[in-house]
This record gives structure tokens, C-alpha cells and sequence, in this order.
């Protein structure tokens, strides 16, 4: 778990060293948060590559970036992530011959490449994002992991290539500028939280793709995949299916309870948090210790909660049930009115982006109160997105739709907008080019149903946009709090297998998410495996709303408020006296009318932090 960044043109002038080694400290130092145990530059030939490292695994020796010679040539490695299969793989190469001089992930990778090259890639399993410098060949290798965990952007700045885990990482570099043009103001507003995959919605900046290696050599640089997800026919019966997921879940969950440093796993009394809590609690058990569960709730809901048809239910019960069951050292966690608003711009910070609101500043809020207890936290997010858990996966209305399910209408985006930027901005047509560029994209499967084929529609939309987005989300809110978050869900085999799982099974006799219960129902106790799904919970208190209104109010009078060129006032009125409409969010579960106050107000904060620069409409 670190914060990767460097920049590469084999034409760069690196006698003048201190000069660029300052730029990689500068690098390095926006990026801190994602490491704050230990952080290191390294150059040669035009290649510069920086690391900060928040230390799980070889709390002593993993020091980064790691160099190793072989020969006249050099390789040397900055890497982010963790690698679950890593026993094994030090294993393999211990008896080609290899000597390991640590005990790190890291120091895997780097022997791996130096005898078999860019395929011993595919051999991880694991989340990361890579830098790989070859000397000899004077090429460097950026790589990011199979579902796009570890976030990895780019940008030329000139004939330099300069990257880093975060974007503020880029604006480090001299001469690269936030700026915004008519495409990113489409990402934010007709896309956000979500944003294109393979974009940075600033102008210039770009992501590696998941599951890609981005080659820069000799002023070329070449993106080529080294995974991608297939469609093949299923074979195995239902009762086959359902025990080689539950197999999946197991070994998913236990690889990636590997480390050096505690682990515990955040609970929601969900079927999916409460599946890993319920592997971990049962395995740290074997060894005569007790798991560390965590639980978020918003002050006044108890009072104030309206269950509608998103969220049916609280979730405390269940989680006290689970807590009882698993015998977890469990602790509740509570966020109020005024922590939750504090932390939407944090949450901006962490993001470099305008984000999913409320929903990611309280998760923000919730790690950093974890952080100082644990450095590692399991969680059951990407449950539903690959088991078939959403409203969009079983609704008529919402399958039919020749748009993203989880954002439907573009009339809620643009309720509080200015006409001239409604005029200005073509976020429908935006929107619906990325949506059918993502539905080309679906493999197929010769002979399939039309509704089975929808399905998979849905499903690689939900992979691609959806739980990117939660991902995002995860990643970046754990690591600005010096916690590293795992997601067992998301492990590339269990989305290889259950991707290609006919409907019927995933949804076993018509239930949501049916084959990923009847996996756990060794796992854990009938009212909890077949309790309706009630998603993150979200505040339900009007004084949250009530004071949203009036920070964004205020913002738009200003005139030097970046927002209020892009809100018209009178509607922001009629908009603050109607009540809001808990049950019809406007992105995913979760956003509805607080979360769209709250959305603008983080979008006004990001235009003045970054001092972005806007390109007229």
C-alpha cells in the first residue's frame, strides 16, 4: 500500500540531479497520506521514479523503489499494492535459483520480470499499480491490476511523460496545470461521481486502463491489455457452481488476510461484510485471536430514518446479531451533521475530483477513526455488482433503458444548472456515447438469449462504471487515512467465473443474489443470509439538508464563488422550499436531493483548490 509517481524522457538532462530529485520529493510529499512510514526517489537515464509506503507487509526491508542488477543492467521497480498469491510465487522462484534478500511483494515482482518479462504479470493476483524501469532497453513499464483497483494517471508534459498514483501528483510536475474543458465539465456533470474509464477529467490526463501495461520506449508509448474479461459457456451445475463460489469466496478472503500488521473487517450486518467478517472471525480463531469489526451509523437515525424502497431497513440489528455470532471485538462508529459536512471537502482532497458526496466524506470520516486501530480493513464491497445485487439487475424499466440504470434521467443533473450551460454542454449526447461505446465493448456470447445477453450488459456495465466508481471511492478514502482497504469480492477470479454464471443461478429461485446466499449458508445464520439488502447507510437528518441549502445559497450569491457561474439562483431556490425525494436518487441508491447540494458545494471547493482553469463552453 503506497503512492507511486515519477516521469520518464530518456532526452532529459539528469546531470543537474538535485533539481529533479527535488521534483520527485515534491511528489512524493502531495502524496504522503498514502504512505507515511517510509518514502524514497530514485534516477537514472531520464528516468525518475518516486514512493511512499504505508508498510503491511516486511515492516523493515520493502524500502522502495527497489533496484536490482543483473549485470550491466538495472531494474528497478515503484509499486503500490498487494500481491495475495505472493507465498507462492516466492516459493517458485526460490527453487529456479532466485535469492530474496526481503520478505516484500515487492521484491516478487521485480525478480519475476528480470527472468521471465512482462507475462510474469499475469501470474498476480492481487491489486497494483507499477513502474518498472529496464535499463538496458531504456523502457519504462506502467501496469495496473486486472479491475482497476490501485489508480495509476499520465499525462506529457512536453516530450515527458510524468504519472503518479494520485492527479495532484501531476500538478507537481512543472508546468502541468488543472485545467477544464468542455469534456471534463461533461464528466462532472453528466457522469459524475463516475467518470470515463481511461480519463482524468482534467485536460491532458489519462489513466492507465485496468488490466493494461503502458510502454513508453524511445518517445513511443503502446497500452496493450494483459487481461480481459471473456465470455465463455458455463458447464457447471447449480450445485457446482454454488461450491466453487463459495471456494472462491474462501480463498479470496483468506489470501487477503495476509500481512504483518492486524487485520479487521468493517460490518454492516449485510449478507456481504458479514460473509468476510464471518471467514475472518472463524480463521484468526484457529490462532486464539479475535477480529476487529467496525460499524457506521449517522447521528439521528434512529430518530429520523424513513425506510423506502432503496433502504428497507436499519442496519444495526443485524449487525449485533453478527456480532454476537462471530464473538468480534466490535466497535460502533457514528458520524453527525457537522463532522459529515467538514469532510466533503476532505473527501475532495483524497479524490482530486468532485466524488459521491456525503456518501464518500462519511466514509472518509469513518477511516480515519479506524486507521489509528487497525491499518488493514477487509470489506464486502463489489458484492453486488458481480452477484446481481442492484434494482437495475431485476427491474423492467431499468433493464429496457438505453441508459447508465444507476443515472436514467439527465432532468435531475440539470434541475439547478443555468440554461446557458445546459445549452452549452451536450451531456446527454456525452452521456449516451459512453454508455453505447461500454455496450459495444460487452463480450458476447454466440447463441445467448436476448434477455441473457442484456444481462451481461448490465453486468460489464456495472464492472466498468459502477463499482469503479465504489472502488474509487474505497481506495482513496482509505489510503488519504492511512488504512488499507481490501476487497475480497473483487479478486479477478470470482468476476471471470460468476460473470459467466447463467441468470437463472445467480439469481436462484428469483432471489436477489441467490447463488452468493446459498454459498454462505455455511457461513452464517438464516435472518442475516436472507435479509433483504439494505445498502450504505446515508443521514436522514433535515438539519444535514437544511444547512447544505443554505452553504450553497451563500456560495452562489458570491460573486467570486466558482459555482455560480454554473447555478442559477431562482432554481436553487424552488429547489431548497420543496421537500426532498429520499426514494428517487439521481446516481445509484444513495444521491438524491442532500447529495446534490452537497455535490455542488464539493465542486465549487475543487474548482478553487486546484485554482482550475475553465475553458469557455
Amino acid at each position: 500500500m503506497s503512492g507511486i509517481a515519477g516521469f520518464f524522457n530518456p532526452s532529459l538532462d539528469v546531470t543537474k540531479e538535485e533539481k529533479w530529485k527535488k521534483i520527485l520529493l515534491e511528489m512524493n510529499q502531495v502524496q504522503k497520506r498514502r504512505g507515511v512510514d517510509d518514502e524514497g526517489v530514485y534516477l537514472e537515464k531520464g528516468c525518475g521514479l518516486a514512493h511512499v509506503r504505508l508498510a503491511s507487509i516486511d515492516l523493515v526491508s520493502g524500502h522502495q523503489p527497489m533496484i536490482r542488477k543483473r549485470g550491466e543492467r538495472t531494474f528497478a521497480i515503484s509499486f503500490d499494492g498487494e500481491i495475495y498469491n505472493m507465498n507462492l510465487l516466492r516459493e517458485q522462484l526460490k527453487k529456479q535459483g532466485e535469492v530474496l534478500e526481503t520478505t516484500s511483494d515487492t521484491e516478487v515482482i521485480l525478480l519475476g520480470y528480470m527472468r521471465e518479462g512482462l507475462s510474469y504479470i499475469e501470474r498476480l493476483n492481487g491489486v497494483f499499480s507499477i513502474a518498472l524501469w529496464d535499463s538496458k532497453e531504456e523502457t519504462l513499464h506502467l501496469i495496473r491490476d486486472r479491475l482497476g483497483v490501485k489508480p495509476l494517471f499520465y499525462t506529457i508534459a512536453g516530450e515527458v511523460l510524468v504519472f503518479s498514483s494520485e492527479i495532484k501528483g501531476l500538478f507537481s510536475y512543472p508546468n502541468v496545470e488543472p485545467v477544464l474543458d468542455k469534456e471534463g465539465l461533461c464528466e462532472i456533470f453528466a457522469l459524475g461521481p463516475a467518470k470515463t474509464y481511461g480519463k482524468g477529467v482534467f485536460h491532458g490526463v489519462k489513466e492507465v486502463l485496468s488490466g493494461h501495461i503502458l510502454t513508453i520506449k524511445k518517445g513511443a508509448i503502446v497500452e496493450n491489455p494483459f487481461w480481459e474479461l471473456k465470455s465463455v459457456e458455463h458447464t457447471d451445475s447449480l450445485e457446482e457452481t454454488i461450491e466453487k463460489t463459495e471456494w472462491l469466496l474462501n480463498d479470496a478472503i483468506q489470501s487477503q488476510m495476509i500481512g504483518d500488521v492486524p487485520i479487521c473487517t468493517f460490518l454492516s450486518g449485510g449478507i456481504d461484510s458479514s460473509l468476510v467478517t464471518a471467514i475472518c472471525a472463524k480463521e484468526l480463531e484457529k490462532k486464539g485471536k479475535k477480529l476487529d469489526t467496525f460499524s457506521f451509523d449517522f447521528q439521528g437515525n434512529q430518530k429520523y430514518f424513513k425506510a423506502n424502497n432503496f433502504q428497507p431497513s436499519r442496519d444495526r440489528p443485524y449487525v449485533d446479531r453478527m456480532v454476537e455470532y462471530s464473538n468480534t471485538n466490535h466497535h460502533y462508529l457514528e458520524c453527525d451533521n457537522m463532522q459529515l459536512i467538514e469532510y466533503l471537502s476532505k473527501a475532495v482532497d483524497a479524490r482530486d475530483l468532485p466524488c459521491m458526496a456525503d456518501v464518500e466524506s462519511s466514509m472518509l470520516y469513518f477511516c480515519s477513526k479506524v486507521a489509528p486501530i487497525s491499518k488493514i480493513a477487509l470489506t464486502g464491497e463489489c458484492a453486488d455488482e458481480i452477484f446481481g445485487g442492484y434494482p437495475w439487475f431485476h427491474k423492467k424499466e431499468m433493464l429496457e433503458s438505453n441508459h447508465f440504470p444507476w443515472s436514467m434521467s439527465m432532468e435531475p443533473r440539470q434541475s439547478l444548472l443555468r440554461d446557458e450551460i445546459i445549452k452549452g454542454l451536450p451531456m446527454q449526447e456525452y452521456a449516451d456515447q459512453a454508455y453505447q461505446k461500454t455496450i459495444d465493448e460487452t463480450p458476447a456470447l454466440f447463441g445467448e438469449s436476448k434477455e441473457e445477453k442484456r444481462r451481461r450488459e448490465i453486468a460489464y456495465l456495472n464492472l466498468k462504471w459502477f463499482m469503479v466508481t465504489l472502488l474509487d471511492r474505497m481506495e482513496r478514502t482509505s489510503m488519504y487515512a492511512g488504512l488499507g482497504a481490501r476487497v475480497p469480492f473483487a479478486d479477478y477470479r470470482i468476476v471471470e467465473y460468476v460473470f459467466n454464471v447463467p441468470w437463472e443461478m445467480k439469481c436462484t429461485d428469483g432471489i436477489v443474489k441467490g447463488l452468493l446466499r446459498h454459498a454462505g449458508e455455511k457461513h452464517l445464520p438464516a435472518d442475516v443470509l436472507w435479509r433483504k439488502k439494505s445498502p450504505y447507510p446515508k443521514t436522514y437528518h433535515p438539519e444535514y439538508e437544511k444547512r447544505l441549502g443554505a452553504m450553497l445559497k451563500k456560495e452562489v450569491e458570491d460573486i467570486s464563488s466558482p459555482i455560480r457561474a454554473f447555478v442559477d439562483p431562482k432554481k436553487l431556490e424552488r429547489f431548497l422550499e420543496s421537500p426532498s425525494d429520499y426514494g428517487k436518487p439521481w446516481y445509484g441508491q444513495l444521491m438524491a436531493g442532500p447529495q446534490m447540494l452537497a455535490y455542488l458545494l464539493q465542486i465549487n471547493y475543487w474548482i478553487k483548490k486546484y485554482d482550475i482553469k475553465i475553458r469557455e463552453c
